[in-house]
């Protein structure tokens, strides 16, 4: 018997837009990149006496005073006349330390220095800004705290350059005081460092040492022994190193409180380093140039900061619902395997296989040989959508009794299963691909739960049979933890989302109170199950029930294979989009099922690429150890739940070695399927879909109006 479908239009599959993918990546890479930058961790200052030759430094330098000028040939140095101080402070700002400090410094209305790192300039301009209304002067310590004197040339000049562009970016001011990190006495000058500090001196900079220490950043110092450190003897004047930042500081602003007030009783007074030298100030108003650069400089900073924050709280919040998810999940899954229920009673009454053919020669042989070996009573009907190899003719070639095969124009699956399900003259029909073999009780099994009235379709378990090959293997891992976790735990929420084209059973009346299989998407069972659903019927899981499907073997084969059925399903959710507000079981499917595959298997995959990026920064910026280690313990989370899987499901645990591979591979190419289905999803949105072509449905077909 043949039925003449009309052959439908195809949806337009637009064209992969990795261009958008690469820019993203490339953008977000950036920003982790700028992040990276400024908030790499430093080594912070520590002072240390020259062990080098010193051979290459001037006299002038060697003997004289902590301010050094030197440019060409000419090198002069300058020291604090008697009873004076000049309070310098390192490394900052911080918006925990300097604040503090900066109360100090106000209530006894003592002026200071603050020599700044540009990473940190960029990073909270706005305390820069308080620094400098507050009279203080603002010095350059490099943009990333390097040692100089190891650095190329080129290094040094971006080193120096970007902080004086953040610096114009945060006060619209510049510097001409730099003091070299790491930095310490005059007796610490040796060839290395002086030609950091005679480079500088060519580019118009005074460089800035320190007579005394406090040595808050070691550990161990107290606020007691800073005091001492800092307090001069014979009234010699000095510059006096403090730190306001890369490091805990909690000690300075406390050690501040005894020796402000103690040198002041002993008659010092505070300046500058314009007030020591009679420059006019240090802190010249920078170029409109290099304050557009700054605000630049500054903006990106801000920018990559708030993303990279924003990023990794949402990777933590993501982070702990995957896992929240993944034990409910298995716990959900365990109390299904652990439950036999009551159906009522066996399931006798006979039903109708319908295998949709399309081109399935080399296996429909098989395909039918496996059911006629059935020990349920069943009805085999094969639907020959428009083959030109001959499926058809071999069908009924092979003679079986029970098998009816129907011939009909290309029209696609969803017209041969609607063809075949009109044909069916059972109360229940198992739908199959052409590709796909049964055991012999598969039929019996599944269709056991149609002894309850309110089940309306039942799902089986499909199985990979083609386990020969990395990527058939990573598939067959996919399908156990797919079928022996997800599908349990979704039977006992009741929000199954997809009964799978390789082995599904359907109750008639449920069929036609839907109109059958819709062309609307191109994931046809997932449409389907989610409309049977919002009828008002239940459909639940037979894991017992088992169909072995060849999986496919080739990177080309899965990709078709996963975009078709990863925009079919954001066609299905969107179709459906309307159940999350339902009440009954239509609404219950919604605010489970839909908003689990929005946001678990769509939105949480989405960002699967820039969480890769994300490791890379954490390899390079972070700490390499730690992200190392966070990632090895969500690949043991993923595995133990693997390993359960396999377990619940009687398989072998062998082809699991190959699931720290699947995060290399796998991995990377299902959430590539997802990104292009995600992009076509959304010029299908803004072309109203490009619903298909319906043939009418199962009314049509069966001639009901």
């Amino acid at each position: 018997m043949t039925v003449e479908a009309p052959v439908r239009r195809r949806l337009p599959v637009p064209r992969p837009r990795w261009i958008v993918l690469a820019v993203v990546l490339a953008l977000f890479a950036g920003i982790l990149l700028v992040n990276g930058l400024v908030e790499g961790e430093f080594t912070q200052d520590g002072a240390a006496e020259s062990t080098a030759d010193t051979d290459q430094v001037p006299a002038a330098a060697r003997n004289g005073g902590p301010v050094i000028q030197t440019g060409g040939s000419e090198t002069s140095t300058m020291s604090v006349p008697d009873k004076e101080i000049v309070l310098t402070f390192d490394d900052g700002p911080s918006p925990e330390y300097t604040p503090e400090i900066l109360d100090v410094l106000s209530k006894y209305d003592v002026p200071a220095v603050f020599f700044m790192i540009g990473s940190e300039i960029s990073k909270y301009p706005g305390i820069v800004r308080d620094v400098r209304d507050a009279g203080h002067e603002i010095g350059i310590h490099t943009f990333t705290h390097p040692e100089m004197s190891t650095k190329s040339e080129w290094r040094r000049e971006v080193e120096m350059s970007e902080t004086q562009f953040a610096l114009a970016g945060a006060t619209g001011r510049d510097s001409l005081i730099f003091r070299p990190p790491y930095s310490s006495t005059v007796d610490a000058l040796d060839n290395s460092n002086w030609k950091v500090i005679s480079e500088m001196g060519g580019h118009g900079y005074l460089t800035v040492v320190n007579n005394l220490d406090s040595r808050d950043w070691e550990a161990k110092t107290t606020t007691a022994d800073i005091v001492d450190a800092v307090l001069p003897e014979d009234d010699a004047g000095a510059i006096v190193l403090f730190h306001d930042g890369g490091g805990d500081r909690s000690k300075t602003a406390t050690a501040l409180e005894t020796v402000i007030p103690k040198l002041q009783d002993e008659g010092y007074t505070f300046t500058t380093i314009a007030g020591l030298t009679g420059m006019e100030t240090v802190n010249p108003a920078a170029t409109t140039d290099e304050r557009v650069f700054g605000w630049g400089i500054v903006g990106a900073v801000q920018v990559a900061r708030t993303v990279t924050d924003a990023f990794a709280a949402l990777l933590l919040v993501l982070g702990v619902l995957m896992i929240a998810r993944l034990l409910l999940m298995v716990l959900l899954a365990r109390r299904h395997a652990r439950r036999r229920p009551d159906w009522g009673g066996p399931y006798t009454e006979p039903v109708t296989v319908i295998v949709p053919a399309y081109n399935e020669k080399e296996i429909i042989a098989e395909t039918l040989a496996s059911l006629v070996a059935s020990t349920h009573p069943i009805r085999i009907i094969v639907v020959d959508d428009g083959s030109t190899d001959g499926t058809a003719d071999i069908a009924e070639s092979l003679g079986h009794p029970n098998v009816t095969v129907l011939r009909q124009a290309n029209g696609g699956k969803s017209a041969a299963l609607n063809n075949g399900v009109a044909h069916a003259g059972t109360d229940v029909v198992v739908m199959m691909d052409g590709d796909t073999v049964f055991e012999p009780d598969t039929v019996r099994l599944l269709v056991q739960p149609f002894a309850a009235k309110e089940i309306g379709a039942v799902a089986g378990n499909a199985k990979v049979a083609n386990r020969t090959g990395m990527i058939p293997i990573w598939q067959h891992i996919e399908y156990v933890v797919g079928f022996s976790i997800d599908r349990r735990a979704y039977d006992v929420l009741h929000c199954m989302a997809t009964v799978p084209g390789a082995i599904g059973a359907f109750r008639q009346e449920a069929l036609r109170q839907v109109d059958g299989l819709s062309e609307d998407t191109l994931a046809e069972d997932t449409d389907l199950t989610i409309a049977i659903i919002r009828a008002g019927w239940r459909v639940v899981y037979e894991d017992r029930s088992r169909a072995w499907t060849e999986a496919p073997a080739t990177m080309s084969q899965l990709w078709r294979q996963r975009y078709r059925w990863s925009y079919g399903t954001m066609q299905a959710m969107w179709k459906h989009r309307g159940a999350v507000l339902e009440r009954g079981p239509g609404g219950r499917f919604g605010r489970r099922g839909l908003l689990n595959l929005a946001l678990f298997q769509t939105l949480m995959p989405l960002v699967s690429p820039l969480i890769d990026v994300f490791l890379i920064y954490g390899l390079i910026f972070l700490d390499p150890v730690a992200t190392v280690a966070a990632w090895f313990a969500v690949l043991a989370v993923q595995m133990i739940s693997t390993l359960y899987a396999f377990r619940l499901d009687g398989e072998s645990l062998k082809p699991l070695w190959r699931l720290p591979l699947q995060q290399f591979v796998y991995r990377q190419l299902m959430y590539l399927v997802l990104i292009q289905s995600m992009l076509s999803a959304l010029a299908g949105l803004r072309l109203g879909w490009q619903k298909l072509n319906r043939t009418g449905g199962l009314k049509a077909l069966m001639g009901v109006r």
